[in-house]
């Protein structure tokens, strides 16, 4: 499935942006919701691959999100030399998986220990909050390491606070590709 979102029509600089997280975590609904800042009812779950280009403020970025299930995870390292920055979606109101979530994160990290890292913090109506998150993710253990942004989202349906919180993404995201 391709999605093309363009705010801009010159020239631009081109970045990857892997998004990944298991499977369920929000990763489309959140690609989905940059790109055309609308929220749907229903994704389905993506079984490869999601590609969005966004261009905006010089930036020509490529939204790259790889399939989150148990099958698709061990793909994921392959994905990551060509990535300018890592965005791992975390649902945080499903406390059961969040162990499994930090071990797919540290072994990704291991294999590019400079790549600045985006952790969303989806659904987070009524979940857990992001310095609990911090603490279950073991994000402490990399501080210095590389630059970390631990970001409440919730792009759902319902979500009151999607529109700030997914946008407040997409700026970061312009910040961090815009440093050379």
């Amino acid at each position: 499935q391709l999605r093309l979102c363009r705010a801009a029509s010159h020239p631009a600089v081109w970045k990857q942006v892997l998004v990944l997280g298991l499977d369920g975590a929000g990763k489309s609904s959140v690609l989905h919701y940059i790109c055309s800042q609308k929220a749907r009812t229903r994704i389905p779950p993506t079984l490869g691959f999601n590609s969005a280009q966004l261009h905006v403020e010089g930036l020509e970025m490529d939204l790259l999100e790889v399939g989150g299930s148990y099958n698709l995870r061990a793909y994921w390292p392959l994905y990551l030399s060509d990535a300018h920055v890592l965005v791992f979606v975390v649902d945080s109101v499903d406390r059961s998986r969040l162990l499994t979530a930090r071990q797919e994160l540290h072994a990704l990290l291991a294999e590019e220990p400079r790549l600045p890292l985006v952790v969303l913090a989806n659904k987070q109506v009524g979940a857990s909050h992001t310095e609990e998150l911090r603490e279950e993710l073991a994000l402490h253990l990399l501080s210095g390491q590389r630059e970390l942004f631990l970001l409440p989202t919730s792009a759902t349906w319902a979500s009151l606070s999607t529109a700030t919180s997914v946008l407040h993404v997409k700026s970061l995201l312009v910040t961090l590709l815009s440093q050379p």
